[in-house]
C-alpha cells in the first residue's frame, strides 16, 4: 500500500512539474535582439534552400496585425519564415520579396515527433492514375530521375498567450523552433 500511495505522489509531483505554468515575461526580457544584419537584406544561403525545389520550402505566414520585439515593429504582411543558425544561435528570420525584413532570436528548438506530421497534415488526394502509378513505384521501385525534390514538411502554430505575448512555433522538416512576440507595446 504504501509503494502504491508513494507512486501515485511521485506521478503527482512529476505531472505538477511538467505542466508548470513557463516565464515568458523572463524569456522575452532574456532575448537578445540580433547584432547582425544581412549585407543588402540577402540571406546568403537561400539559394542552397531553393535550388532543389519548385517553390519556397520555408512556411507562409500571413501577419494581420502589427506585432513586436524589443525595439522593432513587425509589420502586416506575408512573410517566409525561414529558420537560420548564426553563431550557434537559431533566428527565424521574415523574408518579404526574397529579402530579410526581420531577424527573431529563438528562445527554443526541438526534435519533432516522427508522426507529427502525419497526425496534423491533411492527406494528399490523388487522381486514380496517381494512385496506379505510385502503386507501381512502390512494387517495381524508384527510379533516380531530374525531377526536384519534394520540399521538407511544414508547420505553424500561432498561440495568444497571456500578457500580450504571442508564440510562433515553426515546424521546419526535423525541427521546430519557438519564438516569442509581443502584440501590444510594453
Amino acid at each position: 500500500m504504501k509503494k502504491f500511495l508513494g507512486t501515485i505522489l511521485l506521478l503527482l509531483f512529476v505531472t505538477q512539474m511538467a505542466f508548470a505554468d513557463i516565464d515568458y515575461q523572463k524569456i522575452y526580457e532574456d532575448l537578445q535582439p540580433p547584432d547582425f544584419s544581412y549585407i543588402h537584406s540577402i540571406d546568403p544561403d537561400q539559394y542552397y534552400d531553393m535550388q532543389h525545389y519548385a517553390w519556397s520550402p520555408y512556411p507562409l505566414f500571413r501577419l494581420n496585425s502589427e506585432v513586436y520585439f524589443k525595439n522593432q515593429t513587425i509589420e502586416p504582411g506575408y512573410y517566409l519564415l525561414t529558420p537560420r543558425k548564426h553563431e550557434d544561435k537559431w533566428y527565424i528570420l521574415f523574408k518579404e520579396n526574397g529579402n530579410v525584413k526581420y531577424t527573431i532570436p529563438c528562445y527554443k528548438d526541438e526534435l519533432v515527433s516522427e508522426v507529427f506530421y502525419q497526425q496534423n497534415l491533411p492527406k494528399e488526394k490523388l487522381t486514380p492514375s496517381q494512385k496506379i502509378h505510385i502503386g507501381f513505384v512502390n512494387a517495381v521501385g524508384h527510379f533516380n530521375s531530374g525531377k526536384r525534390r519534394q520540399a521538407p514538411r511544414t508547420f505553424l502554430e500561432v498561440d495568444d498567450l497571456d500578457n500580450d505575448f504571442v508564440s510562433i512555433v515553426v515546424y521546419y522538416g526535423a525541427r521546430k523552433y519557438y519564438i516569442l512576440l509581443r502584440s501590444k507595446i510594453k
